[in-house]
């Protein structure tokens, strides 16, 4: 282990000339400083001046480190799910590097560390002098000045951007400034370097300088830092490091890139004959002879045995080599969640003000960010989409996609893709290759334009219906085709009775109730209710609940005709599933939209928390109108259109199904706890669903249990509780005017009825005063009943109707004789034979049918 106490005499013979240099110039400039200037030219007073017009002080910035995301593992703690960077780093403390190192860097590359005062005068003017001459290229630096030298290069280096031009040019300036300059720079570098390495010494303990050193030092390629180092070249920690290991990176530091190991076919320097040295093949020839340096070293300064010496020399070089994958492509079926992420940290100004800095922080900046990721969830999302969606097809760019998100914060949980990740020039769909995040938007590497969302975009037709004061218990006439005026900002929209749109199975659809709509997904009673609504108001209700266009633009601005009912009302309008989910969760959180979001927590490089990007949420719609809507979106999910998606887990939840024509599916559902969207269709064309099955069943019926399964992994997780009551008021009867139609032929009443927005069924004829055919009743009658009702007319047969005979007074056995004998009914609790009846219903002389039942009451026993 090395000494950490500092002798007075050691500092102060390190500090000659250096410290003070004015009071003893005489001896300094005479003895070392003077002869090398002189070869510049330079006087001897001049290099004092020269000397003292140095900075004379450096404080090393913290090292580029890497940028790590982590997500949260199935057993609570978090998991690393990538890093970026430029130098992977991995800083250590000085309690986590092996003694072997200390004792193997240190007698190799400067066995009087803790004795000096930073600075080897005479070796270091003696070297400075050749290197000026050209007669020697070696550095005779200390560790500190080594430190110094490469806290420098670190400082250049940050200096340059990532995105900048010619940047790997300008980061080998950075390197030649500050390692390889000749002549009289060379000199003057050789100067600043012992003037900062004084000041260092002073200002940090020489433990702190050499656990600097290891964790600054490059060891070849993109290699920093002895913890990275030994992970890379022998997958071990710096704290585990043998022997040979220790010497063998010890003897690394010194040219790293010709010393590294981690080309075993290649080499990493080639003869004039084109032999590649330094390979497999070689046994590491020239990485083996500064290793048995380093173990020389170390046996002659007493810090190994000969027989420890022996066997380490006679050992081979063997690296167990770890890649180090940066980027997304680490983060394997977990990429594209990654990938989402990464587009925050390249976007959001708490990253940095430009998109420049943003990337140089993320590359450079050492934070670890902690994501909303949870594998509880995820896990089985990707196995489900894994499952169900194949990577590729022939015939079809097929694409799917599912994402869950928590209601009340707009963490999303999971993003699971059918595709294998892939950022190369050469990934192709075609092949089941992208990096294209399929539930994201443009913002968020998503697809250029989003996916159409089909019924599910019905939502906010709803939304706004119940908003307005309208219920989801009113009664519209529902029945293909819906033609005439729809209000539009103000204007009017003129739709053809021949452009309808037409239902699911060209079904005529019905007179029926807005939550009869809702569960069976019908697209003409849904454009019924926005003949009463303002289509622009429709679109402003989707913006208001968080939603854009997935090349993010506008809902409420697009092409000419941007509030035309059928994309306003139907969903034939472009939107990634995260906005979807984040619609759907807005009714599950009762009315507050939540923006989603990745990150819960950013810590910085010096281990303080950075403000997480701003997000909000926002009471938008009330909670009266997110639980009526919630009452209406339940039926979808309990004997609707959406049923087979349904958990039926013991949890509640409410859901939307949407088909775009024939190229996209989406389904929408949500406890109270977590919305799930999921999304199934052409990735790129219009190849219809129908058409191609993946394990048995029809593209476009995967959203059902692809839901499924992804809600019940939530469900399991985050639980659910019941949806709130809806509100009375919205969930009324709504009365309506009942014309009356007696006396009406069958047909004109039907259609006075039918216009009047009223259900029709035609029952028994009766006999009746009115002509036959003619309408002889109805039920109910004329007046104030529930909108929808059915009305059931009784045509007349035409034959006048028969009277009740009058039986009172008279015993009740002859009584009952004479009714029954008239084709009556007799009811009469209470009488016996003999008994007088005295009272009958209905009454005598009244017209009523044959087995119309006649109601007797008796005075008493005869």
């Amino acid at each position: 282990m090395p000494q950490t106490k500092r002798t007075l005499s050691g500092v102060l013979g390190g500090l000659l000339g250096l410290v003070g240099l004015s009071a003893v110039a005489g001896v300094l400039v005479t003895a070392a400083v003077t002869p090398a200037i002189a070869v510049a030219g330079v006087t001897g007073s001049q290099a004092l001046t020269i000397f003292d017009n140095l900075p004379n002080s450096l404080t090393p910035n913290p090292p580029m480190e890497p940028t790590e995301f982590y997500g949260t593992g199935e057993d609570g703690q978090p998991f690393q799910l990538a890093k970026f960077f430029d130098q992977n780093r991995v800083p250590v403390t000085f309690e986590q590097v092996s003694p072997l190192l200390y004792d193997a860097i240190l007698s190799s590359e400067d066995k009087n560390f803790y004795e000096h005062g930073g600075v080897n005068l005479l070796q270091t003017m003696k070297a400075a002098v050749e290197n000026f001459t050209g007669s020697s290229s070696r550095g005779a630096s200390t560790i500190t000045q080594q430190y110094v030298k490469n806290a420098l290069i670190q400082e250049c280096e940050q200096g340059v951007s990532p995105g900048e031009e010619d940047y790997d040019v300008k980061i080998q300036q950075c390197f030649e400034g500050a390692a390889q300059s000749k002549g009289a720079e060379g000199i003057e570098r050789k100067l600043q370097e012992m003037r900062y390495a004084v000041q260092i010494e002073k200002d940090y303990s020489k433990n702190e300088i050499l656990l600097g050193y290891l964790n600054v030092s490059n060891f070849g390629g993109t290699t920093y830092g002895i913890e990275a180092a030994a992970n890379r070249y022998f997958g071990t920690s710096a704290a585990s490091l043998t022997l040979v290991q220790a010497a063998t990176l010890a003897g690394m530091v010194q040219e790293p890139n010709l010393l590294r190991i981690d080309r075993p076919e290649e080499g990493t320097w080639t003869d004039k004959d084109g032999v590649a040295h330094n390979t497999a093949a070689d046994g590491y020839a020239t990485t083996r002879d500064r290793r048995d340096y380093v173990l020389g070293q170390m046996l002659k300064n007493g810090q190994i045995t000969e027989e420890q010496h022996a066997a380490a020399v006679e050992a081979p070089i063997e690296p167990n080599l770890t890649q180090t994958t940066q980027g997304c492509a680490a983060a394997g079926a977990n990429a594209y969640f990654c990938q989402y992420v990464k587009s925050v940290v390249e976007s959001d100004e708490a990253f940095g003000a430009t998109p420049e800095k943003r990337v140089e922080n993320m590359r450079r900046g050492g934070m670890q960010i902690y994501t909303s990721l949870d594998m509880r969830v995820q896990g089985p999302a990707v196995q489900a989409v894994r499952e169900r969606v194949p990577a590729a097809m022939p015939g079809i760019l097929v694409g799917g996609a599912g994402v869950s998100i928590e209601a009340s914060t707009g963490r999303i949980l999971a993003i699971a893709q059918n595709t294998d990740f892939s950022e190369s020039s050469n990934a192709s769909l075609a092949n089941g290759q992208s990096s294209q995040v399929f539930a994201a938007d443009k913002k968020h590497n998503g697809s250029t334009n989003g996916f159409e969302t089909g019924s599910t975009w019905k939502l906010f037709t709803l939304l706004e219906w119940l908003e307005r004061g309208h219920s989801v218990n009113e009664v519209l006439d529902g029945r293909y085709p819906v033609s005439g005026s729809f209000a539009q900002c103000g204007g009017t929209y003129t739709l053809a009775r021949d452009k309808s749109s037409k239902n699911f199975g060209n079904g005529r659809g019905s007179v029926s109730s807005v939550r009869s709509f809702t569960a069976a997904s019908l697209n003409t009673g849904f454009l019924a209710m926005a003949q009463k609504l303002d289509l622009c108001d429709i679109n402003k209700m989707a913006k208001r609940l968080g939603v854009h266009y997935g090349n993010m633009g506008d809902v409420t601005t697009d092409g000419s005709a941007p509030n035309d009912p059928f994309p306003t009302v139907l969903g034939s309008k472009s939107v990634a599933p995260i906005q979807m989910a984040g619609a759907y969760a807005t009714v599950a959180n009762k009315g507050i939209f939540c923006e989603p979001r990745v990150i819960d927590k950013i810590v910085a490089q010096d281990g303080k928390e950075i403000p997480l990007p701003k997000t909000s949420c926002t009471q938008v719609i009330s909670p009266e109108v997110a639980a009526t809507a919630a009452y209406a979106l339940r039926g979808v999910m309990e004997g609707g259109t959406g049923s087979g998606a349904n958990p039926n887990d013991g949890i509640q939840v409410i859901g939307k199904t949407g088909t775009a024509e024939v190229s996209h599916t989406m389904l929408v559902e949500s406890s109270t706890n977590v919305t799930t969207a999921v999304w199934v269709g052409n990735a790129d064309g219009r190849e219809d669903l129908k058409n191609f099955r993946a394990h048995g069943i029809r593209l476009n019926d995967i959203r059902y249990p692809l839901a499924r399964d992804l809600q019940r992994a939530a469900n399991r997780v985050y639980g659910g509780d019941r949806f709130p009551e809806p509100d009375r008021g919205l969930t009324r009867t709504v009365p309506k005017d009942l014309p009356s139609v007696v006396g009406k032929s069958v047909e004109e009443a039907t259609q006075i009825l039918d216009a009047a927005g009223f259900s029709v069924q035609v029952g028994e004829p009766m006999d009746s005063e009115v002509g036959a055919g003619l309408v002889a009743e109805q039920t109910p009658g004329a007046g104030r009943v529930a909108s929808g009702t059915t009305v059931t007319l009784r045509p007349s047969t035409g034959n006048k109707p028969a009277t009740v005979p009058n039986v009172t007074e008279g015993p009740f056995n002859q009584a009952k004789a004479k009714l029954e004998g008239a084709g009556y009914g007799v009811s009469a609790e209470g009488c016996k034979n003999g008994s007088t009846v005295n009272g009958q219903n209905p009454p005598a002389n009244t017209a009523a049918a044959a087995g119309t039942v006649v109601t007797l009451t008796c005075a008493g026993d005869g």
